[in-house]
């Protein structure tokens, strides 16, 4: 049987779990620049993802899938430049982006990620 990894756990949730060489990220947030720009809170928001990956033994170049909730559509271009800037060359993801009503209101986006895993 194969072991069942929880990253960064609580009670209710984990960060990550990596189980059969797949990391299945939570959704990421910003935590640090919550409420602030747009442009800060995806850059915090990657950061996050690329922290829980190093510690599930993958990172951005092993991304199979990632799902972008976003509080308002019109925030696309910021996105998808750090986005752009962020991917690994050659080893985009599949990518669903849709318009969500988010937790709180101080959240502009949230990031759901799947990734290959050691």
């Amino acid at each position: 049987m194969d072991e069942i990894r929880r990253i960064s756990a609580n009670p209710r949730m984990s960060g990550a779990v990596v189980h059969a060489g797949v990391a299945y990220l939570s959704g990421q947030v910003a935590i640090n620049h919550r409420g602030g720009a747009l442009a800060d809170q995806v850059d915090e928001v990657l950061a996050r993802i690329d922290a829980l990956l190093a510690e599930a033994g993958s990172d951005r170049s092993r991304l199979l899938t990632a799902t972008i909730m976003l509080s308002d559509m019109g925030a696309m271009p910021v996105l998808n430049a750090a986005w752009n800037r962020w991917i690994a060359p050659g080893c985009a993801p599949t990518r669903t982006s849709i318009q969500a009503v988010l937790a709180s209101p101080d959240y502009a986006l949230e990031i759901v990620a799947t990734a290959a895993a050691d």
